[in-house]
């Protein structure tokens, strides 16, 4: 998997706007405070929706981490720490604070036609003065090879574009990983390279990164940006 990843309020539902060729001038970026910036709080894709954890979905989400823990933790340190049902709980707590200071945006990817958990993703490691994200995902051995994640990834995509002004989206993985670096070459991201010894590999001894990215330039030529979700309920 590549690295890992709540709101208050009725739940608003969005399309994602389709996007328009950006201009090769100066992007205009707002000086609103992180915390003051509105993101929809529910994305919707053909199969799945994307949003916040809240302290609901505890259960699911300790559900999911143990039938998922044996191939997660090689690739995702974080997963040793949830050891609890009551280690879950804190676990989506910290992710809903970190949501609603903008630092860090981690969602579920959700069935959108039953609520089953998949698995998680999410906009992390923020830059908001240069508008730069990172994606990761995991997901749950029940739900592998079906295109979720690809769909989650999509969404999360078309929504740093088109409404948080993004001019960079990376993903991250261990070379090794070769599910997860399926996900940014099927997408149409660019390797740009390897980062050498730059994080811990599976036996804690530093290993290598791939760095896929989309700039804007880039996200402008893919064919599947300028299909949105359908944005209903």
């Amino acid at each position: 998997m590549a690295r890992d990843v709540d709101g208050h309020g009725p739940a608003k539902c969005y399309d994602i706007p389709r996007p328009r060729r950006p201009s090769h001038g100066r992007v205009h970026l707002s000086s609103a405070p992180p915390s003051s910036i509105e993101i929809p709080p529910i994305l919707y894709g053909k199969r799945v929706l994307v949003r916040p954890f809240s302290e609901e979905d505890t259960a699911a989400f300790w559900a999911a981490l143990e039938e998922s823990r044996s191939h997660l933790e090689p690739w995702l340190p974080w997963v040793q720490y949830v050891r609890s049902v009551d280690d879950a709980r804190a676990d989506l707590a910290r992710l809903h604070a970190r949501w609603l200071t903008r630092e860090d945006l981690a969602v579920g990817i959700f069935d959108r036609e039953t609520g089953r958990l998949f698995g998680g993703s999410g906009l992390h490691r923020i830059n908001w003065t240069l508008r730069l994200f990172e994606i990761g995902y995991w997901i749950r051995p029940s739900a592998e090879g079906r295109g979720y994640v690809t769909e989650a990834v999509q969404l999360l995509v078309r929504l740093a574009f088109d409404r948080l002004e993004a001019n960079r989206v990376e993903i991250r993985m261990d070379p090794e990983n070769l599910r997860s670096r399926r996900i940014p070459e099927r997408l149409g991201f660019v390797l740009e390279g390897t980062l050498r010894r730059s994080a811990p590999g599976r036996d804690g001894t530093p290993s290598d990164r791939h760095v896929f990215s989309l700039v804007r330039d880039d996200y402008a030529r893919l064919p599947w940006a300028t299909v949105a979700g359908d944005g209903r309920p």
